[in-house]
């Protein structure tokens, strides 16, 4: 008999005027206005050129939208959806990881074109990957989403009668109960949330107090993701997720993802150079420099 459980009831869809609201698509986009908030901050303390910065970001919102949709796909076309279905662009599952995948590719892209430094802008927008993905999951709690398996666990999620969980859940959804619980379950998206939360305060430890080389940083928290969505995708399986044999499909875009950064984390330990404010001058940041009476010239 369980003792003990979190449970809250769930905030769904509701209308706003002509238009349907999902705290869960609100979230995401305070997410990434978070995360492109705190990675300019830092980029400005660095003294690269932070108005190119923000151009780097519309076009990494425009992939992670494309990259969010589209990661799916491939585990779609395993599960036997027609083409046309698995590619329309509208419908369909969404993923996280595919989202910040895309919007890599389309902020890397616009870095290129306008000559920004890749490895220390990267670098930085580690930080606002890992505070959106905070912010963002606060969306997913509140319309609970990401459950994973039956639990016992006293920090499951329990849902009640009445209780409208996110749609993917619906099937976990009752009417009445003998015990008032319709079932615990693990809860997924909290669990990130938390993992994610740890994250943020690894980089900032290590970018304080270690002498990184550029790009390092980046592929911390790249390789911290994978590991972190690989394991918490396995509290997931048998819960409706697109599978690829006895993996989800996360669970295996995340093992692609934490093993590819660890070799480039461990690479560029010994291919690029140390970080320090010498070094960033030659790839364009503009510091204030100490005067031999020891004030501040720019």
């Amino acid at each position: 008999m369980l003792i003990a459980f979190i449970s809250y009831p769930p905030i769904p869809i509701f209308d706003v005027g002509p238009l349907r609201l999902s705290l869960h698509g609100l979230f995401a986009a305070l997410g990434f206005v978070a995360g492109a908030w705190i990675a300019t901050k830092e980029l400005r303390k660095r003294g690269f050129d932070t108005v190119k910065y923000q151009s780097c970001l519309t076009w990494g919102l425009i992939g992670a939208l494309i990259g969010a949709r589209y990661l799916t796909t491939p585990a779609a076309l395993l599960a036997g959806v027609d083409p046309l279905t698995a590619l329309n662009p509208i419908s369909g599952n969404f993923s996280i990881l595919g989202g910040f995948a895309g919007g890599i590719i389309g902020g890397v892209w616009r870095m290129r074109t306008l000559k920004v430094p890749i490895w220390p802008t990267l670098d930085v927008s580690a930080f606002g990957l890992a505070l959106g993905t905070i912010v963002g999951r606060i969306g997913d709690l509140a319309i609970v989403e990401h459950l994973g398996r039956a639990t016992s666990a006293p920090w499951g999620y329990a849902i009640k009668p009445g209780y409208d969980v996110a749609p993917q859940h619906d099937a976990l959804e009752c009417a009445t109960a003998a015990d008032g619980i319709c079932g615990v379950y693990h809860h997924v998206a909290a669990y990130d949330l938390i993992g994610a939360a740890i994250l943020m305060g690894v980089l900032f430890y290590a970018y304080r107090h270690f002498k990184l080389h550029y790009g390092q940083l980046f592929w911390i928290w790249a390789a911290w993701y994978g590991v972190q969505r690989f394991a918490l995708d396995s509290l997931r399986v048998g819960s409706g997720d697109a599978m690829v044999g006895n993996l989800t499909w996360n669970q295996v875009s995340g093992f692609v993802l934490a093993a590819g950064s660890l070799y480039f984390l461990f690479l560029f330990d010994r291919t690029h150079t140390l970080v320090t404010p010498e070094t960033d001058r030659k790839l364009g940041a503009v510091l204030p420099q100490a005067t031999a009476s020891g004030s501040v010239a720019t």
